[in-house]
């Protein structure tokens, strides 16, 4: 049997090498640093200064935005799951933007509130400018640069919850929607920024923003984007599986009239239809209900209804390939006679 020898905690010096200079009481008593060694540091031209409760700058001067970005983390994280150290928070909101170097938020030093994540059940009151928010999820972080940030989706949900809450901050300017559409533009197609429009989607509707106008109009923008893109290549590949061209998005109804869906790929001789990410167009249950309604519908006539997902499409071409090639094979079965209206 082999025995792991713990590593003993860091020093005081490397702990405040890691931290940028911002250590917590309880790090410092750790440490054997008594506290009335730390309120004599901190007495006015001392070479420390407290920058939030139980939170220590150890030099003198303005703290870089960095360094209150490493004191809320901090803060928050006090009393967490383990004492001292910063698993029990992720900074969230406009903050972990600017961290992660969106374009589309103020750059770090401008600004000036810090919001910070911690489970629902911890006990903590904003402090300075760290607002604290709690969420009864299991906490997710990212590292940036050292800081743990919530992921970017999260991220995204909370700072439009934060400006929407605030009419849009000042320094964004006089529109919100312009603002909205170019942080969740953004957070798709940022290089090293691995965020989904499916991931985004979800977070914004769980957070209720989904349902605000500004942000559903952005939203939508967003996804015809994507659909439109994943549809393009679908029929390109399509060409290059010796498929016929289908139609894009054709409206199909009875003889008599009635509505029946509008699938975003069709082949009317051989009654196959293409869905793709059907689900993420729907960001309420009547939407999801008015979709699979006419999804059913076709199925119901006949029609082979094939549900294929973007990320799917891009990670497996081939795959996607076969599955369509022998969806077209088959065909569908005793299909109704239907109106077909090009769009």
């Amino acid at each position: 049997m082999s025995y792991r020898i713990p590593s003993p905690p860091p020093s005081l010096e490397e702990l405040a090498k890691r931290q940028q200079n911002v250590i917590t009481a309880s790090q410092l008593r750790a440490r054997g640093v008594p506290g009335r060694v730390v309120t004599g540091h901190c007495r006015r031209g001392g070479p420390w200064q407290r920058l939030l409760p139980r939170v220590y700058l150890l030099q003198s001067g303005e703290p870089t935005p960095e360094q209150r970005m490493w004191a809320a983390l901090l803060y928050a994280a006090q009393n967490g799951r383990e004492e001292g150290r910063r698993e029990g928070a992720v900074i969230t909101g406009t903050a972990a933007l600017a961290l992660y170097g969106f374009a589309a938020v103020p750059r770090l030093p401008a600004v000036t509130g810090v919001d910070v994540l911690v489970p629902r059940q911890r006990r903590l009151k904003d402090a300075g400018q760290v607002r604290i928010r709690r969420t009864e999820r299991e906490l997710v972080a990212s590292s940036v640069h050292g800081l743990a940030c919530a992921p970017v989706a999260r991220a995204v949900a909370d700072a439009l919850g934060e400006w929407m809450a605030e009419g849009v901050a000042p320094e964004l300017g006089e529109g919100a929607a312009p603002a909205v559409r170019a942080v969740l533009r953004e957070a798709v197609e940022r290089p090293g920024i691995h965020c989904t429009v499916r991931e985004l989607v979800t977070e914004l509707t769980e957070s209720g923003l989904a349902a605000d106008l500004r942000v559903r109009a952005a939203l939508d923008e967003l996804l015809a984007t994507e659909r439109d893109a994943v549809l393009e290549r679908l029929g390109a590949l399509a060409d290059e599986w010796l498929l016929p061209a289908p139609l894009t998005g054709p409206e199909l109804r009875m003889r008599g009239g009635t509505y029946i869906a509008v699938p975003d790929l069709y082949w009317p001789r051989a009654g196959v239809a293409v869905e793709v990410d059907s689900e993420l167009r729907c960001v309420s249950e009547g939407e999801a209900a008015w979709v699979r309604g006419g999804q059913h519908r076709m199925e119901y006539l006949g029609i082979r209804v094939v549900y294929l997902s973007g990320a799917r499409l891009a990670a497996e071409p081939e795959a996607v390939g076969a599955e369509l090639r022998e969806a077209f094979r088959q065909g569908g079965t005793d299909v109704v006679e239907l109106l077909v209206t090009e769009r």
